[in-house]
């Protein structure tokens, strides 16, 4: 099930959604040039990694080695095309009503927080970690979860896809985004706990973190209800 288009319209050019995109993809551009070794020690440098994260001395290291730097620069990078796609897929039908409901300044640090949250919950889960956390995805599910509150029942273009049967249809927003976050919760409860690959932890908690932080960052009412179900 992908989703690729609302039926939503945004009352201001998303600006900072835009931006986001165009960073994420300008700093994946830049390390798919680098020397193989140089590539991996920069997602090591620049990601977040809970055992670094859980180390005081971590946060007192300069430059790019201090962890809290890592928190940020780890929601640029990506470990792959796929993974880079979807992350800016979902930011760019979601983030733009979303950064519409509370203005450009507004967006910027509920992205950021809800990045921030979604790191502090894979870390939690594994406190011990020394696989690096890199890409989007925890800030983008905070994304989601705003979305969830200010349109629940918007029109959602989505691909289905099972074995041979493939289809456009609409569905209400709830019913996608919900179904969205059982499946990381189902992954994060069955997966080994240090498995290499998705940190649905901060899938989880960013998108939790974006439930409840929308209300203090709204500022205007969603519009077009009229066109909900």
């Amino acid at each position: 099930m992908i989703p690729f288009k609302d039926n939503i319209p945004t009352r201001t050019w998303p600006v900072i959604t835009v931006a986001f995109i165009v960073a994420n993809c300008a700093v994946f551009l830049f390390q798919i040039t680098l020397p193989k070794q140089a590539y991996v020690d920069s997602i090591y440098l620049f990601g977040a990694v809970p055992s670094r994260l859980t180390d005081l001395s971590a946060w007192l290291a300069p430059g790019a080695h201090n962890a809290a730097v890592s928190v940020f620069t780890s929601m640029f990078m990506h470990a792959g095309w796929l993974h880079l796609a979807g992350n800016m897929l979902y930011l760019w039908i979601f983030g733009n009503n979303v950064e519409d409901s509370m203005g450009h300044v507004k967006f910027v640090i509920f992205y950021l927080l809800c990045g921030t949250a979604a790191a502090a919950a894979q870390v939690f889960n594994v406190p011990g970690s020394t696989i690096p956390m890199v890409g989007a995805s925890g800030a983008v599910s905070g994304v989601l979860g705003a979305y969830l509150i200010l349109h629940p029942f918007a029109r959602v273009q989505t691909l289905i896809f099972i074995f041979f049967f493939i289809r456009v249809i609409e569905l209400p927003a709830i019913f996608v985004l919900l179904v969205w976050f059982l499946i990381q919760v189902t992954n994060g409860l069955t997966a080994p706990p240090d498995a290499v690959g998705v940190a649905w932890y901060a899938h989880i908690g960013g998108f939790v973190v974006g439930l409840l932080l929308i209300r203090f960052f709204q500022t205007r009412r969603p519009v077009r209800k009229a066109a909900y179900w």
